[in-house]
């Protein structure tokens, strides 16, 4: 077990918040900033991103292991999970796991069965990001670099609204995340892929509400694999989003923050420790 790095915002029911790949607990802030104004928000650097360091090889089982550790630690009996791509599939793990414990899930571009329709990737494009990614560390959201570069670098798949918000937080976030990510973390998660993850056929085991959100052009989880997803579940709400990629909460936030306020307020139950 591994002793995670996180990140604790507000008071009130929990909210556990998972990260994609890469990723870590502080790239959830689009979400943190906001819900934790009513709730308590805990947002943990999985192994081996972040702050979580870990010098080993592990499975994408160990970090359920972490977690549950963690909700113990923080004496949590119950919490409803927000996971965002990988984060969304350790949603749905933990709450197979734990079905007491995860009162609901908001599943952000992710997917039971994922699959993805992303174009081979040349070396142009790894020169663009590399460049885009760095030009707009140094400087974020600058129009020249987002026109010059950004629009043809691997962003293009990743966002379709080329926004200065969008791109405050690749710098912001998306940066510094993908530099703290490990080998190890990069090597669980493509054993698991390469073993053909499929986990559509138990989700009807799920008793818990679902929100379960997705950006239209996603190229890295296809809107059709999470709509797939939504359909397995027992109690979900779906929606996509026109226009958008894998980071629709970067080039949408206030649209995404509102539907989850509307869901949480249709859906009592899952913010309630009784």
């Amino acid at each position: 077990m591994t002793k995670l790095n996180f990140y604790i915002q507000g008071q009130g029911f929990p909210i556990l918040g998972l990260h994609g790949h890469p990723g870590s607990g502080r790239s959830l802030s689009v979400f943190t900033n906001h819900l934790s104004k009513r709730y308590q928000t805990i947002a943990p650097d999985l192994r081996g991103y972040g702050k979580s360091r870990f010098r080993s090889d592990f499975t994408m089982q160990d970090h359920l292991s972490d977690l549950e550790t963690l909700l113990d630690r923080l004496q949590i009996e119950k919490c409803l999970v927000l996971g965002w791509s990988l984060g969304g599939i350790l949603a749905m793990e933990l709450a197979l796991r734990l079905p007491q414990r995860i009162t609901g899930m908001i599943l952000v571009a992710t997917a039971a069965r994922p699959r993805g329709n992303h174009p081979p990737i040349s070396w142009q494009d790894n020169l663009y990001t590399g460049v885009a990614g760095l030009l707009n560390y140094i400087k974020p959201s600058w129009r020249w670099n987002i026109e010059t570069f950004g629009k043809r670098s691997l962003f293009r798949y990743l966002i379709q609204q080329h926004t200065p918000t969008a791109y405050n937080y690749i710098a912001q976030e998306a940066v510094p995340a993908y530099l703290q990510t490990s080998t190890f973390a990069t090597r669980a998660l493509n054993s698991a892929l390469r073993l053909g993850y499929n986990r559509l056929t138990d989700l009807e085991q799920i008793p818990c509400p679902s929100l379960v959100l997705a950006g239209a052009e996603d190229r890295h989880i296809t809107a059709a694999s999470s709509l797939e997803t939504a359909q397995h579940l027992k109690l979900s709400q779906w929606q996509c989003y026109p226009n958008t990629a894998h980071l629709f909460p970067w080039e949408i936030p206030q649209q995404v923050l509102s539907d989850i306020d509307l869901w949480l307020a249709n859906n009592p139950q899952v913010v309630s420790s009784q």
